[in-house]
């Protein structure tokens, strides 16, 4: 049954979607998949501070609550801190009996893979070996390498992974600037040695959705052509601005899985950011997993990484809900006094807002600025329980029209006290 509002409205009646205009069928064509890079490609940014570990197994639990597939949980090939950690948080996986899978970030060299064996062996918690490898012609122009040493390379590999009985994702870096004939040979000779997973990234930040489709589109043409079970990740950066729109079109166009980080931690400007995909996502009702807790994730990431959040980021930032100006404010009160829902929302979520604050944990704020009319006074002070008086709400209002920005709590508070109304 559609829902509709006390007035007879129903929620197509009061947002028309251009979103669905042309949609024939569903956006994405197979259940979605996230992998969470945040403890390895996230923390690889020159500017964040590694997290404790007991903070990582605190963001693997969130990641698990939001119902995240699976964590990349370090690249045990960098040092003894890497494989401590790693080791920790595959036990933490499996003695809180966590849903979260696990996968390790390694170089497509065997010293890489032989340390993702010996946690698997010691914990008994299956992880899946990401090898990378760099592909395109830039990149093996400066490291002077050639076909012969790729192939090579992934031969002893992803052997040497298959016959430890881990599972192996190839991964090669840049896909985005490779040519097609290098990475069907590399494609083919990969899946020949028992890859099921081909991870297609974007790594400089470079390719448009129009790329992401071409590639995508592509990939899947030469699996078919293998007869191989074979899945495809898409791992994207976001250095034009593109990451998590390049990240819903890999998955419209037949991803099965794709990456991001926290906030979009990484290396340079970041990586495509994890939670607006997940808001994207619920949005666009491919996501039915609990996202209350996605904003105490974000901040726990920012404060653990000593990233700071921009005031207008999305969800998270602190202007995200937040709204002085009389008009916005005035519409939103009128609506939560309706009482109205819009589908999972509230009225008062969708009236001045495109992401409902109340699925994801938040609420809309009003507050008091030069900006403001009476209504923004009134409800400040009744949200507050303040008893309200026309007195002190021409006080407050005059101080706001004599100001150039938000009041803080503290000013109003100030007014408050001395009319004698606290």
């Amino acid at each position: 049954m559609t829902p509709t509002t006390t007035n007879g409205s129903s929620d197509a009646d009061l947002i028309y979607d251009w979103n669905e205009v042309r949609r024939r069928g569903k956006v994405f064509p197979k259940p979605v998949e996230l992998c969470d890079e945040t403890l390895r490609d996230g923390i690889q940014s020159p500017s964040v501070v590694d997290p404790p570990i007991e903070v990582k197994k605190e963001l693997i639990e969130l990641m698990d609550q939001l119902g995240i597939t699976v964590a990349n949980i370090g690249l045990p090939g960098a040092g003894q801190r890497a494989v401590d950690d790693v080791k920790a948080l595959a036990i933490h996986i499996r003695d809180q009996r966590l849903a979260i899978g696990a996968t390790c970030a390694a170089r497509t060299v065997v010293k890489d893979i032989e340390p993702i064996v010996r946690v698997r062996d010691e914990t008994g918690v299956p992880i899946c070996a990401y090898t990378f490898l760099g592909t395109s012609p830039v990149r093996m122009l400066a490291e002077d390498w050639d076909m012969d040493r790729l192939l090579r390379s992934t031969d002893e590999a992803i052997s040497f992974a298959v016959k430890n009985g881990l599972d192996v994702a190839f991964v090669t870096e840049d896909t985005t600037r490779t040519p097609p004939k290098t990475l069907d040979r590399l494609f083919r000779h990969a899946i020949s040695l028992g890859c099921r997973r081909l991870v297609l990234c974007d790594t400089v930040g470079h390719v448009t959705p129009d790329g992401v489709a071409n590639l995508i589109d592509w990939t899947r043409n030469l699996i078919v052509a293998t007869g191989e079970d074979v899945k495809i990740d898409w791992h994207g950066h976001n250095d034009r601005g593109l990451g998590v729109p390049n990240a819903l079109f890999a998955l419209e166009h037949g991803a099965d899985r794709v990456h991001g980080t926290a906030l979009g931690i990484g290396e340079r400007v970041g990586n495509a950011s994890i939670d607006q995909i997940i808001v994207n996502l619920k949005l666009m009702g491919a996501y039915h997993h609990d996202v209350t807790h996605l904003v105490q994730y974000c901040r726990l990431v920012a404060e653990a990484t000593k990233v700071e959040v921009p005031v207008n980021y999305p969800l998270v930032g602190r202007d995200a809900f937040r709204t002085a100006t009389g008009v916005h404010a005035a519409a939103v009160i009128k609506a939560e006094k309706k009482g109205d829902r819009f589908g999972e929302a509230a009225l008062a979520d969708v009236i001045y807002s495109g992401v409902p604050a109340g699925i994801f944990g938040r609420e809309q704020e009003i507050e008091v600025g030069h900006m403001s009319g009476l209504s923004n006074v009134r409800y400040w002070l009744e949200k507050r329980r303040v008893a309200v008086s026309d007195e002190l709400i021409q006080a407050i209002f005059a101080k706001a029209k004599a100001s150039n920005r938000t009041l803080r709590d503290d000013e109003i508070w100030d007014i408050v006290k001395r009319q004698g109304q606290a």
